[in-house]
């Protein structure tokens, strides 16, 4: 059966050009799907599978304990799955046409507050290793919301001082230009003058523009360590990741009375129903201002 799995593979490789992360998820998946097919309910081909398998399934990672959201994508992978085998005429039924989607309660992005913000790229001691290269991070992340992989993927020649933009990959390889703020372009130019050429010597070959100590690529993870580390020192209490700046960005343009639109296309959000979870998060911001500044919560 696995067979079926590596042309379904390849199917949404060369014709959706789905990112890799997004790849090895599907894979990741279907792998576990068949695993359980196979194992559970000793099937020894995908041509007997039914919606009640399917649905089996779906109850037995429920009973893991698996996230809400692990399990609505996995059903996502399911449903298209078997209807690639069923376009391709690997199954003369399609078990998955039926298939509900389950219900995800709505969770808010965890942000912070611009006082926060402004604590943690603050704190970074001007004589710290490497202070240069983590304001530049920080401050690009917040002032363009960019995805880490995203961040970690910009070269060199993606930032365009003339037009003060910054040119992302974003998934899909979709490419799309993010204004830089003034604060965020003054600090990378002070990292790319005072700190990148003495990293970019150990390997010269890099095109990237924030490097490791030894000359590479940063990676998603060492960025996510940097930024646990100056959020602990800030003293901020919130659970925080690379992605709550991104969020933050989103919220605080919102609040300021930026439009969804223009948020949506500097997010690199495909379908503007993404981006409009931040205006549950700006209804929370009006319940506050009005709790705290109205004379009849007083």
């Amino acid at each position: 059966m696995e067979q079926f799995i590596r042309d379904y593979m390849t199917m949404l490789k060369v014709e959706r050009n789905l990112a890799r992360n997004s790849l090895e998820s599907y894979e990741r998946d279907l792998l576990q799907y068949h695993h359980y097919l196979s194992s559970e309910l000793r099937l020894k081909t995908i041509r007997n599978v039914t919606l009640g398998h399917i649905r089996s399934y779906i109850r037995h990672l429920n009973d893991k304990g698996m996230a809400a959201n692990s399990v609505k994508r996995a059903v996502s992978s399911i449903r298209t799955y078997h209807n690639f085998l069923s376009a391709e005429g690997h199954m003369d039924d399609n078990p998955a046409q039926l298939l509900d989607t389950p219900k995800v309660p709505q969770k808010l992005p965890n942000v912070l507050t611009i006082q926060e913000i402004d604590r943690i790229l603050s704190i970074i001691p001007d004589k710290a290793p490497m202070a240069r290269r983590d304001l530049a991070i920080f401050e690009m992340m917040y002032s363009c919301g960019l995805r880490v992989t995203e961040l970690c993927d910009i070269k060199t020649t993606d930032i365009l001082w003339d037009s003060e933009m910054v040119r992302v990959k974003g998934k899909g390889d979709k490419q799309r230009f993010v204004p830089i703020g003034p604060i965020a372009r003054e600090n990378l130019k002070n990292y790319l003058n005072h700190e990148r050429p003495t990293l970019a010597d150990k390997n010269p070959n890099v095109a990237e523009v924030f490097l490791s100590r030894n000359g590479r690529k940063l990676t998603r993870m060492m960025i996510w360590i940097l930024l646990k580390k100056w959020t602990k020192v800030a003293d901020i209490q919130k659970e925080v990741s690379p992605h709550t700046l991104r969020h933050s960005f989103a919220t605080h343009l919102l609040e300021g009375g930026a439009d969804l639109r223009s948020i949506q296309e500097m997010l690199g959000h495909a379908d503007i129903a993404t981006t409009q979870v931040y205006t549950h998060l700006d209804k929370e911001h009006l319940q506050e201002v009005h709790r705290q500044f109205h004379p009849r919560f007083k």
